[in-house]
């Protein structure tokens, strides 16, 4: 065997193969189906407990009887590869499911093993074995979550800006403007609303305090003299709240209390909308101080908020070496955080925190722009914050003075692979 031509390469871990080639390999071939078979084993241990996770526990109308996930385990099954392939057979695996039901009225509490049913279980190839033929699940090539923003000219020659805030599953956001520079949002692809409504249902209902988070600037002034209070008997966030439902839920009748719950469900609900951890990690990216203040002018000095001691003074240019110096203070969940206070008739009353500095416009430096982060939010979040839903709006103000930047959603960095543990999860979750 030695004196044949060529030399023998290892291809992964169990293949020995006899190369002819000329020219010296210097790395070795990588296993090209590892990535189908990582996210399966991802989606047995980890995928299919967060599932359950998410849905349950399951309780009735009353709140008297609510059923909770234990644990699941996957028993030997009926056949082997081989075998399936011999039987026109499913390669799979008997799912059990640990379920507590417990009655809060008596206390009771009761413990049973569930059969859901038999499971595809992947071969060694990465393939499945369905009524004895090999089958491949293929990954799918997806917008990646997270907060984008795009630059259109309208019939007019006009330049507008959109912005999109999408998550890997739940509503979307998306906002833009008409000819006559107002601004819009749809709530999951629905009839536009002014933008100001949905900042109004947050709990900001009046023109000053909604002027007071975002800045004064055109859009926004237009949009709200486009905003008018209709119905004086209704406080502005409950006529926004009331309006909301109307759009989202036409011809049903319509309540400040069935609006807050549909737009909590909607949004602020992680077992219904899910940013995934890449998508709470662009956008935070997207919407942090460190990235959008590059390239900036400072209308206010910043000083260390416990000596004093000056970081960078008003008219300064924030370069790369001007971040690195204030990068460690804008990751502190102190410097420069303006916190306000939601009404309690707010979808969310808890006490939105932005990070806010002030720069020049690039249109006019004597006039001062505020430049709004999302508040470092914690990147284990899954759904998304009103401080993400006001920075995002913010940002999408600062585009029409030149401020921060567009982005192409057809970029492969703006894309990423599902692959087949996250859609059989899906899958899961759907049934």
């Amino acid at each position: 065997m030695n004196n044949l031509a060529g030399h023998l390469v290892k291809y992964g871990k169990h293949r020995t193969r006899r190369s002819y080639s000329r020219i010296k390999e210097v790395l070795d071939l990588p296993n090209l189906i590892e990535i189908q078979t990582n996210s399966y084993n991802w989606f047995l241990d980890e995928g299919l407990r967060d599932m359950f996770d998410d849905i349950m526990p399951i309780e009735d109308f009353q709140g008297n009887l609510s059923l909770e996930f234990v644990d699941y385990q996957l028993l030997e099954p009926k056949y082997t590869v081989d075998e399936a392939r011999e039987h026109d057979a499913n390669f799979s695996a008997p799912l059990h499911v640990t379920l507590r039901l417990t009655n809060h009225e008596t206390g009771e509490i009761k413990s049973q093993d569930v059969f859901f049913g038999d499971f595809p279980l992947m071969t060694a190839q990465g393939t499945f074995i369905i009524n004895g033929a090999e089958r491949v699940i293929v990954s799918q090539l997806v917008r990646s979550p997270g907060v984008y923003f795009n630059e259109d000219t309208d019939k007019n020659g006009r330049t507008v800006f959109g912005a999109t805030v999408i998550p890997n599953r739940g509503a979307w956001l998306e906002f833009e403007t008409d000819a006559k520079n107002i601004s819009y949002v749809r709530i999951d692809r629905t009839r536009k609303i002014p933008m100001t409504e949905l900042v109004r249902a947050l709990g900001f209902g009046s023109d000053d305090e909604i002027l007071d988070i975002l800045g004064d600037n055109e859009s926004l002034s237009n949009t709200l003299e486009k905003d008018i209070h209709k119905n004086t008997d209704d406080s502005r966030v409950e006529e926004s709240l009331k309006d909301i439902y109307e759009r989202l839920r036409p011809g049903e009748p319509k309540t400040a209390d069935s609006s807050r719950s549909l737009l909590t469900a909607r949004f602020f609900d992680p077992k219904r909308y899910d940013m995934a951890p890449v998508g709470r990690y662009k956008t935070n990216k997207k919407l942090s101080l460190k990235t959008r203040l590059l390239g900036l002018t400072l209308a206010e000095t910043l000083a260390d908020p416990d000596t004093g001691e000056v970081i960078a003074q008003k008219g300064t240019v924030v370069d790369k070496d001007v971040m690195k110096t204030l990068a460690p203070y804008l990751d502190q969940d102190d410097f420069k955080m303006v916190t306000f206070q939601p009404s309690d008739e707010a979808v969310v009353t808890e006490p939105l925190k932005l990070q806010i500095i002030k720069v020049q416009s690039p249109e006019d430096p004597e006039q001062e722009v505020p430049v709004i982060g999302n508040g470092n939010i914690d990147i284990k979040l899954k759904h998304i914050r009103p401080a993400d839903i006001i920075a995002s709006m913010n940002y999408f103000f600062d585009l029409q003075i030149g401020i921060g930047s567009t982005d192409d959603i057809d970029h492969l960095g703006n894309r990423r692979i599902r692959s087949v543990g996250e859609l059989l999860q899906n899958q899961f979750r759907i049934g």
